[in-house]
């Protein structure tokens, strides 16, 4: 899941809306894959490589996010000895900033794609959630932009 930046045609990119009114749920997203931040290294790298995923969100016990975990940074430190398979994934996973200062940016499925792209010039990936942010729906990158641009032709 390794993103590159989208190319877009230069005459679209200049648009106030650029999607012509998309929302994310026009994006078709796979079914999210998040796991409970008491999962097993072991089982988190088995699972990830299973499915070609390079992060994966991270969930507390009531499945809402907590953060993810990079899957080439969790493997090398596993290869050095460095995590062992038992310990949980949580001990290695990158927290989600939620400050007064960073609030957390709501990306649901009505969430407009300008928005979504705005929010991915700066973050490698969105959580799309539910509206009260109770459980994932999907995870969304510049590559599934991309996808959507070169589907409709914009």
């Amino acid at each position: 899941m390794s993103v590159s930046p989208p190319v877009l045609s230069s005459n679209s990119s200049n648009s106030p809306d650029k999607y012509r009114g998309a929302v994310v749920e026009d994006l078709q997203l796979s079914p999210a894959f998040a796991l409970p931040f008491t999962e097993p290294v072991s089982r988190v790298i088995e699972l990830a490589y299973d499915r070609d995923f390079s992060h994966i969100p991270v969930l507390d016990k009531d499945r809402r996010p907590l953060g993810y975990v990079e899957v080439s940074k969790l493997k090398q430190l596993w290869e050095s000895g460095q995590a062992n398979p038992s310990d949980k994934v949580s001990q290695y996973m990158i927290k989600f900033k939620r400050t007064s200062s960073e609030p957390y940016t709501l990306i649901t499925p009505l969430t407009s794609l300008n928005e979504l792209e705005q929010f991915l010039q700066t973050n490698i990936f969105a959580l799309v959630t539910d509206f009260q942010r109770k459980f994932v729906i999907g995870v969304a990158t510049m590559h599934d932009l991309e996808q959507f641009v070169n589907r409709r032709g914009f």
